[in-house]
């Protein structure tokens, strides 16, 4: 079955080389594969991310990657610094109020999210 095998989150672009550059230089992942139309960058454990060109790329309200992280805080100071921008939230019908920092604390799970050059939403977990 599939339980032991690696996964790999799908996601589109309008500007490839706009994409790539955040991918590699500002989050700091691995570019293993790149070729006219796509390219995927590796994260821990081999993890993946792969990206293809779209002139419309739907866009999703949801985080569509999530990167587990031992100190959210660390990550997200190392991470701001790098140009990236940390949304902030406040739902209160999820139990979701971010700080100014943009972390929202929730029981013993700590997030904060922000978005790619493309609009995806991406986050970081502490659990």
């Amino acid at each position: 079955m599939l339980s032991d095998k690696k996964v790999y989150a799908v996601m589109t672009a309008t500007d490839l080389e706009r994409a790539k550059k955040f991918y590699t230089e500002n989050l700091g992942l691995k570019l293993t594969k790149e070729d006219d139309w796509s390219f995927s960058v590796e994260a821990g454990g081999g993890t993946a991310i792969y990206i293809y060109l779209k002139d419309e790329a739907p866009k999703a309200e949801n985080t569509q990657v999530s990167f587990k992280v031992s100190d959210i805080e660390s990550e997200v100071e190392d991470l701001t610094g790098k140009g990236v921008a940390f949304e902030h939230y406040d739902m209160p019908e999820m139990g979701i109020k971010t700080n100014d920092k943009g972390i929202a604390e929730m029981g013993s799970t700590k997030s904060a999210w922000f978005k790619d050059t493309e609009g995806n939403i991406l986050g970081l977990n502490q659990m």
